[in-house]
């Protein structure tokens, strides 16, 4: 899960996007949680300069056809990709097959993420962890997705 939900002040601005649902609560009495920061895994400091996708989303990344660029215009797609493989190694460390992501983050969103133009504008589109983790097999939600990962993980049909 990410750390951000889970009240870590891991976020780009020092902050945390806290999820204080009956789910998580449950999970974290049933030790259920692996909590991941890609980018504070991969080095990048708390806090750091906002950061986009330009010209796709993290499967583009993932290819080498799209760039993490920070506002400012510096570059850290090594970093995102760094944390993106860190996150994949706790999931097969910890054989987990289901995630919880921050929502519309570069590493992170699962079925949104900014355009890259620092508007605030909205695309579809995954960050570079998700997209990574997706690609082996792990499920991946948002945190407004949190009945249908609990019911992913308990085998319960959505």
């Amino acid at each position: 899960m990410s750390a951000c939900l889970l009240g870590k002040k891991v976020r780009y601005d020092g902050n945390a996007l806290t999820v204080a649902d009956e789910v998580v609560a449950r999970w974290r009495s049933e030790g259920r949680i692996v909590s991941v920061c890609p980018e504070v895994e991969a080095g990048m400091s708390i806090p750091r300069k906002p950061a986009e996708i330009s010209r796709g989303n993290g499967q583009h990344v993932l290819s080498g056809e799209a760039e993490v660029i920070e506002k400012g215009g510096h570059n850290v797609t090594h970093e995102f990709l760094a944390g993106a493989e860190l996150a994949l190694d706790l999931c097969r460390k910890f054989d987990i097959n289901v995630a919880v992501l921050a929502e519309f983050s570069p590493s992170c969103g699962s079925t949104m993420i900014y355009d890259g133009s620092f508007s605030g504008n909205k695309i579809p589109g995954m960050g570079v962890t998700a997209a990574l983790l997706r690609e082996h097999g792990v499920r991946v939600f948002s945190q407004h997705q949190m009945v249908e990962a609990d019911n992913t993980l308990t085998g319960k049909s959505v």
